[in-house]
């Protein structure tokens, strides 16, 4: 079982999610209302996107535990393991402690529905967490 607040988790799956929500500048319709510039910006992907830069700084705070946790539920998520081998992705997880977690988890698609589904394993859910506190 985690031992990292679900808060945290839940943080890192809104912030997954605002990043997944956004496109690509080559995306965008060459065609649009001019009055809908602001709003293409916002939802345009950049390099020094602020979301980005709130999640990875979020992320590069964590222990390593934490984020040997936050691995561990991605990949228990993406059904590469079940709840029941949480000691044995754990082990797995520390013998990769170099393996650049932040940017793995920020490189990682559907980041936020494999937090998700990783925490719905435990029986737990970002439900009950208000988002005013995210």
């Amino acid at each position: 079982m985690p031992d990292i607040s679900t808060e945290k988790v839940c943080f890192v799956i809104v912030k997954a999610r605002e990043l997944d929500v956004k496109v690509a500048p080559e995306e965008l319709d060459d065609a649009s209302n001019p009055a809908d510039d602001g709003m293409q910006r916002i939802l345009e992907s950049y390099v020094d996107d602020p979301t980005y830069e709130e999640l990875h700084s979020f992320l590069a705070a964590q222990s390593d535990d934490e984020l040997a946790e936050l691995l561990a539920l991605t990949w228990i998520g993406r059904g590469d393991y079940g709840a029941d081998d949480w000691d044995e992705v754990m082990d797995e997880v520390r013998d990769l402690r170099e393996m650049h977690a932040v940017e793995y988890l920020l490189g990682t698609p559907l980041l936020a529905d494999y937090l998700e589904e990783g925490l719905s394993q435990f029986g737990l859910s970002c439900e009950d967490i208000e988002l005013g506190q995210l």
